[in-house]
């Protein structure tokens, strides 16, 4: 039996039974080895050489996690809050509730956004942004299952599409990895190839104010967060917005979040809106809540390098090919659908890349495929799943902020709608941009 197959299914199958991906990988990764004839030595050998690949994502997570708690700490997320809580009560008694829900949904909608490459937090924003506005939103009746997918859509598009945060991030992957796969692409070519299934995803978002319009009541429960007065200096914002500029600025001419990273924090120490005594443990607190998906990165590096050593890539190219006997649409279908499949599995987009370019790449050559098209492809392939999966960030957050009253099911009020809204979409318009744009 192929190694790669092997290797794929045990993993996929292990993340789907909750071990943690982290394990999966590594057990997938020796299984893989040893099916194709490795020792154990030669496979610990192939998995170890690949993880250093690994080592600059996982920095640059735990940098930018040590920054957004940084940036909480300070309090414009607590301002941010009051702002929404005290604009939308001033529309409460009055016939302009429509404007309130169009304020409310576009500062969450900027919020998600911008938590990826403006003021790159990630979901950090969401426990302390989403929960106070609950009270207000049960007000308004406001389907929570549409705030999830706009969260959703403001979480995966900017990594997708824009080149910035952790939009650099995931295009650094996808370049990487196509290159190590035997086709070297530009970086500037990735967000021109990703246009079209980008707007899939705000297809999807239409989608969901569709489906989600109708009132839904929700019971008003006195854990929710009430406003509270904020007492923030005005030094303190003017340091942060400075810091949060030259984040953006040295990432974009550096071209490494790292840099970014380290210059926002640098300027928060250096005016003190980062106080010295709390650095240290704020800092620590921050790397630690990513962690994780660190070791993920670095993990999916060593499964492909154990992938690629197995040899048995070409076998599967070659069989996959004789098999579809050069019938495109179909073949890009299924590799779009395999990485649906991932996706949901281990979810995480950033971990997919690595995981399914070696076997995309030679495939998608083979059939003639162009390099634009080869990136909307793994592009499209790894973003499927990230929307609807267990296991992902982009369903996590939402759950943990529309959730702390008890309300709101992760499983169908979160990953079933932002799945239905999204994936078939991102099928669709990927499929598209592959075989009859690029």
């Amino acid at each position: 039996m192929n190694a790669v197959i092997v290797a794929v299914v045990i993993m996929l199958v292990l993340s789907l039974l909750r071990i943690n991906v982290v394990f999966s990988l590594i057990i997938g990764a020796l299984v893989g080895g040893l099916t194709a004839g490795l020792s154990i030595a030669e496979t610990i050998d192939a998995f170890t050489g690949g993880l250093g690949a690994g080592a600059t994502i996982a920095l640059s997570y735990g940098l930018l996690g040590g920054f957004a708690i940084a940036i909480s700490k300070t309090g414009i997320p607590d301002l941010l809050v009051v702002a929404i809580l005290k604009l939308v009560k001033r529309e409460d008694d009055s016939p302009k509730m429509g404007l309130a829900k169009v304020l409310v949904f576009l500062m969450l909608l900027l919020m998600a956004v911008f938590s990826q490459n403006l003021i790159p937090i990630h979901i950090a924003f969401i426990p302390l942004l989403v929960p106070p506005i609950l009270k207000i939103l049960n007000m308004l009746q406001v389907d929570r299952r549409l705030i999830a997918c706009i969260l959703a859509f403001g979480l995966i598009t900017p990594y997708m599409f824009l080149p910035f945060g952790f939009g650099a991030i995931y295009q650094q992957i996808l370049a990487t990895q196509i290159g190590l796969s035997g086709l070297e692409v530009k970086l500037t070519d990735i967000p021109k190839a990703m246009v079209i299934p980008a707007l899939g995803m705000l297809f999807g978002l239409i989608m969901a104010f569709i489906l989600f319009r109708k009132p839904r009541k929700y019971n008003q429960v006195r854990s929710e967060v009430e406003v509270a007065e904020v007492n923030v200096k005005t030094r303190s914002v003017i340091f942060t917005v400075l810091a949060l500029i030259a984040a953006l600025f040295v990432q974009i001419e550096t071209g490494a979040m790292i840099a970014g990273a380290l210059a926002g924090i640098t300027v928060l120490y250096i005016t003190g809106a980062l106080k010295w005594r709390e650095a240290d443990q704020l800092l620590t607190e921050g790397m630690r809540m990513m962690a994780f998906v660190g070791f993920v990165m670095i993990t999916a590096n060593g499964f492909a390098a154990v992938i690629n050593a197995t040899g048995d890539i070409e076998s599967l190219v070659n069989a996959s090919a004789s098999l579809l006997k050069g019938n495109v649409s179909l073949a890009v279908l299924i590799m779009l659908f395999v990485g649906l499949f991932v996706t949901l599995g281990i979810g995480s987009s950033f971990a997919t890349i690595p995981i399914i370019t070696a076997i995309f790449v030679p495939l998608a050559l083979e059939l003639g495929l162009s390099p634009l098209a080869i990136i909307a492809l793994i592009g499209t392939a790894g973003a499927l799943g990230d929307a609807g999966s267990p296991a992902s960030d982009s369903t996590l957050g939402p759950t943990a902020g529309l959730n702390v009253d008890g309300q709101h099911n992760h499983i169908w009020d979160t990953c079933v709608p932002t799945f239905i809204c999204y994936n078939i979409p991102l099928i669709l318009f990927g499929w598209i941009a592959v075989i009859y744009v690029l």
